[in-house]
Parts: C-alpha cells; sequence; structure tokens
C-alpha cells in the first residue's frame, strides 16, 4: 500500500491537474456603474441548502446591531452612536476602527432567540429579515463580478472531540459570481479562511442558477453536499480532523430578501441601486460579533489548552474585507494560484 505521503501528492497532482488557471481580470481604467441591477445577476444569483440540523438560519443584518454594543478590548466605545444603525455604523472607524467588536448584549451562554436568525419561508425567502448584500463590481468593457454575501447572527460552530469550537456571534459567507457580457464564467464558494473555485459550467443548478451547500452550524459555502474535510482550506483531503456536513434542509433564496449595490472599485465606494438602502454600514471596518472571550472567562473552552481549538473566537469582518475587486475569481492567497475545477470535486 503507497505510503501517505505519496498518496497526498498523487491527490494533489490530480487535483492541479484536473483544474484550470483563471486568467486574471483586465485591468480598465475606467469604472462603469450602472444605474440598475444586472438582470443576470439576479437570474443567475445563487440558491443556497441549509443543514437540516443547522442551529443557525440567516439573519438580518440591521438587527445586529439592536442587539449588540461596541466594544474596543471589552470596553463599551464612548461617543458612539446610539442607537446604532446602518446609516451610521461606519462612524465607528474613528472611534476604534479595525478593534471594535459589535458585542452581544446578552450572554450568548443562553442562545437567545435572535442568535437563531429566520427560517426561509416555502418560497426561500427570509421573511421580515434582510439577511443578504448582493454587490456589484462592473470592471468595463462586459467583464462583471457580483458578490452575494450571506450574512448570519451566529456561527454555532463544529464539535470536536465532544466539545464545540470555534462559536463566535456574526458570520458573513459569500458566493461570488464572474460574469462575461453577462454569461456566467466562474463561481466562488467560501470556506473558513478560503475556499473553491468551479467553472459555472460545472456546479449543480436549479434551472440556471447555480447550487451552494451551506454547512452544518460554519456556514462555509460547497458546491456538493455530503461530508467535506477542511483541515487545510480549500484542499478538502478524503479523510481530516475538521469536517463540515452538507445536505438539502431548507431551501433559501438569497436574493428574494437582499439590498443591492454597486461597488466603484476606483474611489472605494458603494451605490445603492434603489437610492434608499443604506450604505454606511458597508464602509464599517471593525467585527460584526463579540472579541474572543480571554482564558480568564469562565465561557471559555479549549481542548489541551491548545488555542486553535477555542470554544469561542471573534466574531468576522464584513463585506469591505472581502476583496471586492480581486483579479481572479479566488480570494486573494499569498502563494496560491488561482484554480477554477471544470468538475466537481470534494
Amino acid at each position: 500500500m503507497p505510503s501517505l505521503s505519496t498518496r497526498l501528492v498523487t491527490i494533489l497532482v490530480w487535483t492541479l491537474s484536473s483544474s484550470q488557471i483563471v486568467p486574471a481580470m483586465p485591468t480598465h481604467s475606467e469604472r462603469r456603474q450602472s444605474e440598475a441591477v444586472p438582470p443576470y445577476v439576479l437570474s443567475y444569483a445563487p440558491k443556497v441548502w441549509i443543514h437540516s440540523q443547522d442551529l443557525a438560519f440567516p439573519s438580518d443584518i440591521g438587527a445586529q446591531l439592536v442587539h449588540t454594543k461596541p466594544e474596543v478590548n471589552f470596553n463599551v466605545v464612548d461617543g458612539a452612536p446610539n442607537p446604532l444603525t446602518l446609516d451610521n455604523l461606519a462612524s465607528l472607524n474613528g472611534l476604534g476602527g479595525s478593534n471594535v467588536y459589535l458585542t452581544s448584549i446578552d450572554d450568548v451562554t443562553k442562545n437567545p432567540a435572535w442568535l437563531k436568525g429566520v427560517k426561509p419561508d416555502s418560497n426561500g425567502k427570509t421573511d421580515g429579515a434582510t439577511s443578504v448584500a448582493v454587490i456589484v463590481n462592473d470592471h468595463g468593457s462586459g467583464n462583471v463580478d457580483a458578490y452575494y454575501m450571506y450574512f448570519y447572527a451566529n456561527n454555532p460552530g463544529p464539535t470536536i472531540l465532544g466539545q464545540e469550537v470555534g462559536k463566535h456571534v456574526g458570520d458573513w459567507e459569500h458566493n461570488m459570481i464572474r460574469f462575461k457580457q453577462g454569461i456566467p464564467q466562474a463561481i466562488w464558494y467560501s470556506q473558513h479562511s478560503y475556499g473553491q473555485a468551479f467553472t459555472y459550467a460545472a456546479v449543480e443548478k436549479q434551472g440556471q442558477r447555480p447550487v451552494a451547500y451551506s454547512a452544518k452550524n460554519t456556514h462555509a459555502n460547497y458546491a456538493i453536499t455530503g461530508t467535506h474535510d477542511y483541515t487545510i482550506p480549500g484542499v478538502n483531503l478524503p479523510v481530516g480532523p475538521l469536517k463540515d456536513y452538507c445536505d438539502q434542509g431548507t431551501l433559501w433564496d438569497p436574493v428574494a430578501s437582499a439590498f443591492f449595490y454597486s461597488y466603484n472599485a476606483a474611489s472605494n465606494t458603494f451605490k445603492a441601486y434603489d437610492g434608499t438602502s443604506p450604505t454606511s454600514w458597508l464602509d464599517y471596518v471593525g467585527k460584526w460579533g463579540d472579541q474572543e472571550y480571554p482564558d480568564s472567562d469562565p465561557r471559555q473552552k479549549k481542548i489541551f489548552g491548545i488555542d486553535a481549538t477555542a470554544k469561542y473566537t471573534s466574531g468576522p469582518t464584513g463585506p469591505q474585507d472581502k476583496s471586492l475587486n480581486r483579479p481572479d475569481v479566488c480570494l486573494p492567497k499569498e502563494n496560491r494560484l488561482c484554480f477554477v475545477s471544470p468538475f466537481l470535486r470534494p
């Protein structure tokens, strides 16, 4: 039987040989901004299967501000607007910037109702909750990237050796579809610190809309159902200690209740297509959840004292930090080439 190292090398070679390098987006001196949501951004929008046992459904973006208070180093930010709204959230950039954490007012160990989100109805809509931001970056010459940003109030996290790990308040995930002349070319699936890319032709669809699978309690997005190892994010080896689980639980239509924006990369500004949706919150550079609790906090637990197994971790950054003007369909990552698989795989 071949050694483990030999098998891993074989898997890596197979992966690279079965993928294609995505050419970088051409550079254009002008950035064209549309006045209406491009129709193909809607007609090719992903649909998402939420796991049947997930403890947290998509959530209203604005409601997160009702249930949290801004803190820096576990101290409430002086001079912060009260109440915080999506219209004034970016004012926190001058009161702590990336060190601001939107910290739960409630004890998260009590699992308050707002952390559970809103289960999509029979039409796939999160009724009463705007849980998505669709952000369109028109590079010109028919090259358009559409980011479908999914928000959850809570990331319950996986269980390892009987303990929950990686739990955090607030969770942002996304798909990105790259279009050429209104035709989808490739799609990115965010997964933890990285993700995967596939050609549009390769992925599962409902009609012409690509399908994503949101993993149980982590909300990482995958192109196929089943079990996924993410010990090495984006590699998905056949076996490993860290696993995500996907199934066809509840079908969610993200664009049924969403904000829609155009993004101007040259000025790093956002414009609401309807002219009324709030835009300030998109400029916020802080975190959308609690800061990781210290070891002295009784809520914090670690397996064998290992930091990477902390039960509670810090909340995530928002859409502003998701490389909205990336040259490739993949999330930019140092020393990592962008590959788009022409067929489905774990």
